[in-house]
C-alpha cells in the first residue's frame, strides 16, 4: 500500500507521549508540532491510529498545501483543485477553519469561501450543487491558514477521538479522554501495579486506566468514522484490523476507584459497564478526609499508582475550603501511600501548594482551557533522602 503524510492533533503537552504511540503503532518519519504529530503510513495505519491512539484528537490526511494572500487568491487555487478523487456532488461536506493570519482575519469568511470554491466546482462540472452538513457530513474539510501558508486536509476521524463510546454517564467537569489517557502514560501506567484514584468522578480515570492494562483500543466502542464514507474506503481491511484483538492482554493486579459523592460512584459505575472493565475495577464511596488508611478501601491493596482530578475551585469554591480540601490529599499521601507514586493535576496553584509535599516532576497541561499543573509525587517513608539511602 502506498505510503502518504498524516497529521495527528493533540492537546499541549501530549506532543511527546503522541509520538510515542505513533513509533509503537508502526508509523514513519514521525515530527512533534505544536499541539500536533506529523507522520507517514499507509490505509492501514490511518485506520489504526484512529482506532488505538489514546492521545489523538483527530488523524487529518492533507491534500493540498500552497500559499494565498487574501481569500481570492485562496478560492482559486481550490476550486482547481479535482474534488471528484474526495467526494461525489451528492455527498454532503463540512469545513473546520483554523486561521493564524494578518491577511485572512475571519475565518467564517474563509469557511464561506471554502465553500464556494467546492460549490462551484461542481456546480460548473455537472450543473449541481453539494450541500453542506453540519451535523455527520460525509467529507469533513479541515483548512489551516498561518500567515500565506494554506494547508488543505481532510479529517478521517469525524468526532472527536475523546468521545471513545463507553461515557453514557457524566458528573461536573470530567476529565477529558484523551487527557486522561495522556497522563496514564506520562505517568509510566501500563498495569503494572494496582491503581487508585480517590477522587474518581464519573470514573474516566479508572477506565482509561484499565483500557491500557488490558491493551484495548480506544476506539472499539465508537460506532463510525469519517474515513468509512470516503471514496476509497476498504471495508474488508477496515474488518480486518477493527477485529483484530491479538494485542489485547492479561491484567493481574486490580484498580480501585473511590469518590465522596454517592452520585459520582453510580455514574461511574455505568460508564465502567459501558465499557465492559467492571472486573477490573473496584468502587467504594469514602470522603479523602475519611481515608485513614488503604483498607478501608480494601484489605489487601499494595502500594498502588494513585492518581487524581480534584476539584479546582473555578465553581465558586472558597479558598478555605480548597485549601482544606488539598491539605487532606496531602496528609492522606503522606500517612497512607507509603511507599506508591502520586501523580495530581490542577490549575489551582496556590492550592497545590497546601499538599505539602515537594513534587518530584512538573508537567504543563491543559485541561480544556485551564492552565494545569501536573505533578508527581514520590512518597518515600521517613525522609527522602533516607529513603535513598535505605534503597
Amino acid at each position: 500500500m502506498k505510503n502518504f503524510s498524516m497529521l495527528a492533533k493533540t492537546f499541549k503537552g501530549l506532543e511527546e507521549v503522541l509520538a510515542q504511540e505513533l513509533i509503537e503503532l508502526g508509523a514513519n518519519d514521525v515530527l512533534i508540532e505544536r499541539r500536533a504529530v506529523s507522520f507517514m503510513g499507509d490505509k492501514a495505519l490511518l485506520y489504526r491510529a484512529n482506532l488505538c491512539l489514546r492521545t489523538a484528537i483527530r488523524i487529518l490526511v492533507p491534500i493540498a498545501s500552497f500559499k494565498a494572500k487574501d481569500t481570492d487568491a485562496l478560492y482559486k487555487q481550490l476550486k482547481a483543485l479535482d474534488w471528484s478523487k474526495y467526494m461525489t456532488v451528492n455527498n454532503t461536506f463540512a469545513i473546520d477553519a483554523t486561521v493564524y493570519s494578518e491577511s485572512f482575519r475571519n475565518s467564517r469568511f474563509v469557511t464561506y469561501r471554502v465553500k464556494d470554491a467546492i460549490v462551484d466546482y461542481w456546480s460548473e462540472r455537472v450543473n449541481q450543487r453539494p450541500n453542506v452538513s453540519v451535523q455527520n457530513p460525509d467529507l469533513t474539510i479541515n483548512i489551516h491558514i498561518a500567515n500565506e501558508q494554506v494547508t488543505l486536509s481532510l479529517d478521517s476521524s469525524g468526532e472527536s477521538l475523546h468521545k471513545r463510546g463507553y461515557r453514557v454517564a457524566t458528573t461536573e467537569a470530567p476529565v477529558n479522554e484523551v487527557l486522561a489517557a495522556g497522563m496514564l502514560l506520562m505517568a509510566g501506567w501500563h498495569g503494572q501495579s494496582d491503581f487508585y484514584d480517590p477522587m474518581c468522578g464519573s470514573g474516566t480515570l479508572l477506565i482509561e486506566a484499565a483500557l491500557i492494562a488490558r491493551n484495548i483500543a480506544p476506539g472499539v466502542f465508537r460506532q463510525s468514522y469519517a474515513f468509512e464514507k470516503w471514496p476509497d474506503f476498504d471495508a474488508d481491511l477496515w474488518n480486518e484490523i477493527y477485529n483484530d484483538d491479538s494485542h489485547e492482554r492479561e491484567f493481574t493486579h486490580h484498580i480501585y476507584g473511590s469518590d465522596a459523592s454517592f452520585y459520582a460512584i453510580q455514574q461511574a459505575t455505568k460508564n465502567i459497564k459501558s465499557a465492559g472493565v467492571q472486573k477490573d475495577i473496584e468502587l467504594k464511596q469514602v470522603r479523602m478526609e475519611e481515608l485513614k488508611d488503604l483498607s478501608s478501601l480494601h484489605p489487601f491493596i499494595p502500594s498502588p499508582l494513585v492518581m487524581m482530578n480534584p476539584p479546582y475551585g473555578e465553581r465558586l469554591k472558597s479558598n478555605k475550603e480548597m485549601e482544606d480540601l488539598y491539605g487532606a490529599i496531602g496528609t492522606a499521601l503522606k500517612h497512607q501511600f507509603t511507599g506508591a507514586t502520586a501523580w495530581i493535576i490542577s490549575s489551582n496553584a496556590e492550592a497545590m501548594k497546601c499538599i505539602g509535599l515537594k513534587p518530584s516532576k512538573k508537567y504543563r497541561l491543559l485541561n480544556g482551557e485551564l492552565d494545569c499543573q501536573f505533578n508527581k509525587y514520590e512518597l518515600f517513608q521517613g525522609k527522602r533522602n533516607e529513603a535513598h539511602l535505605h534503597s
